[in-house]
């Protein structure tokens, strides 16, 4: 066997490509890259697949939201490849989002072999670890043949097979990295000779069981439990959790059904959308309180008046539905905590209430509200609630929405109409940070190929500006639209103590606009100062098939002002 230096390159090259077959026996459909030298075993065999969709990019902290946005459109573990040093270290928000929101990131990040750390060697620093809690470590010997290729492929299984958070797989080599142009890889068929069975077939070497952790009600828990007036409330939801179910449970039981912004239902006619304006009226919120028993799916929600609503009440009975085992209520509420998919759990044989129907005037309420938004907001000042809704009402099932964090994902809870079928919605609101939101909506939007609008304020365009560079290899359509108030303009809803101080430290006006950015990009670029220009962008935005950018010019008190008008009219009623 060669242990020239000729064979060692060509020995890394291999341990890559077993390491990314592997993966891609594990269900991993897409995988990002970095460019840099030190992950060049990886790089090669990846360019050498044909199993796995190659992303590129130039920024590593924009290539990670990206795998973010992919494996959150996919259901499906996404692999990522940096090079060493702070490529990888830029990872760290996308993978901390990923961790908090249970999406499974896949790391390969190429390292220096041991000696060359604590050295002073170039781009080396200490790579094993360095994802803290928010990741699995799987840290890999530089290649040798002394390590058999069964021993590679099950550690791997061992940490991929039933992942559910990201892992980061810490990969050393040893130079030569840049094998011949033509490697010769047969030099290794008695290195591989163990793996006859697993390279005559397309399953992982060790074919773990697919877990499933379930805990559902029994029939005479359930019968106890719906004895008396109740509520539903969903919360953080995804397509798979086949949120629909909800409507027929919350008929089946006669409850209503009331909604956060991230449960794919907020826009559904069969459920109270507008819970979060309905607790500032005192009439929507007296019949609340009526309520014994509260029946919470998922967690994560947005509206504190709703999480206000849960953790201020002395439920008689509290029961909440999570897929998985974990802490999602900060209030530390006690609670009966079942572990099941959504829609398993609304399908199970549940009885009607003995107080069915209790709370029907909420749905008249609910309407009334809406009506009180399009007299308001539909026909009222030009803004960024009006332009939110209008994005909402214009939606169909086919397509998808990516909600940008601070205002926009406020603006629609808040105020999003009421329509029959919403788009697949999409937030990252694990840690709910301003980084990266460019970058996870082209990953959706990449993933199926489906049309995709992201809105996002302006802090947010200017924080991941240079992932336009993904955006303009969209190819179906992908509107980016910027609510520019000039700066952080959710900051006037919040007690800072001065307007200097809200000025200087909490706003940062910026007075730049997007134009000359999209155009740096090569991509379309309209504005728009009034609903008509809006909507004539926006309709145009939707049938150019690739990315576009729509910058909505607002000024910085319109939002936070028309919010404060809609709560005292609220509180009127």
């Amino acid at each position: 066997m060669d242990h020239s230096h000729a064979g060692t390159a060509e020995l890394n090259l291999l341990w890559g490509s077993l390491i990314l077959e592997e993966l891609a026996r594990h269900g991993v459909q897409h995988l990002c890259m970095a460019p840099g030298s030190r992950s060049t075993p990886l790089t090669l065999a990846a360019a050498a697949q044909d199993k796995l969709k190659r992303h590129i990019h130039f920024d590593e902290r924009g290539l990670g939201f990206l795998a973010l946005g992919l494996a959150k459109a996919s259901r499906a573990p996404v692999a990522i490849i940096t090079t060493s040093g702070t490529a990888v270290a830029n990872l760290y928000p996308a993978i901390v989002e990923a961790w908090l929101t249970r999406v499974p990131l896949i790391v390969l990040s190429g390292d220096r072999p041991w000696e060359l750390n604590g050295c002073g060697a170039n781009q080396a620093i200490p790579q094993p670890g360095i994802f803290g809690t928010y990741a699995r470590s799987l840290d890999l010997p530089t290649p040798d043949l002394q390590i058999g290729p069964e021993v590679l492929l099950s550690a791997i299984d061992e940490q991929v097979a039933n992942l559910d958070r990201p892992l980061h797989i810490n990969c050393m080599y040893r130079e030569p990295l840049y094998p011949p142009e033509h490697p010769d890889l047969g030099r290794f068929d008695r290195y591989l000779s163990r793996l006859g069975q697993w390279q005559a077939r397309q399953t992982p070497y060790l074919d773990i069981a697919r877990t499933t952790l379930s805990a559902l009600p029994p029939r005479d828990a359930m019968m106890r439990f719906v004895h008396g007036k109740g509520v539903i409330i969903a919360g953080t939801l995804t397509d798979a959790d086949e949120p629909l179910e909800l409507i027929t449970l919350a008929q089946k039981l006669g409850w209503p059904l009331l909604t956060d912004a991230q449960c794919q239902l907020r826009q559904h006619p069969g459920a109270i959308g507008h819970v979060d304006q309905l607790l500032l009226s005192p009439k929507a919120k007296a019949l609340l309180d009526q309520a014994e028993r509260v029946l919470v799916f998922g967690g994560r929600l947005l509206s504190k008046r709703l999480i206000a609503y849960l953790a201020d009440k002395d439920w008689h009975s509290y029961w909440q539905v999570l897929p998985t085992q974990e802490r999602l209520d900060p209030s530390h509420s006690g609670k009966q905590l079942w572990l099941g998919r959504a829609a398993d759990v609304a399908a199970l044989d549940w009885p009607r209430s003995s107080a069915a129907h209790w709370a029907n005037e909420l749905t008249a309420l609910n309407q009334a509200m809406e009506q009180e938004f399009v007299r308001h907001i539909d026909g009222g000042e030009f803004g960024e609630a009006q332009v939110i809704r209008a994005i909402a009402a214009s939606h169909t099932a086919e397509q998808q929405l990516f909600i940008g964090n601070s205002l926009p994902v406020r603006l629609y809870d808040m105020f999003a109409p009421i329509g029959c079928c919403a788009a697949s919605t999409f937030t990252n609101r694990g840690a709910s940070g301003i980084d990266g939101l460019i970058a996870s909506a082209c990953g959706v939007a990449r993933d199926k190929g489906r049309p995709t609008t992201l809105v996002l304020g302006d802090l947010s365009a200017l924080h991941d500006l240079n992932s336009l560079a993904l955006a303009r290899d969209a190819e179906s359509p992908l509107v980016i639209v910027v609510l520019n108030n000039d700066g952080g303009n959710i900051f006037n809803l919040l007690p800072v103590p001065t307007e200097a101080l809200r000025r200087d430290f909490y706003r940062l006006s910026h007075g730049l606009e997007f134009g000359y950015g999209a155009a740096m990009f090569g991509l379309p670029y309209d504005r728009a100062e009034d609903m008509e220009a809006f909507m004539d962008a926006y309709q145009a935005a939707l049938d150019h098939p690739g990315a576009s950018v729509i910058e909505v010019l607002v000024g910085p008190e319109q939002a936070s002002q028309q919010i404060k008008r809609m709560a005292e009219w609220s509180r009127s009623r």
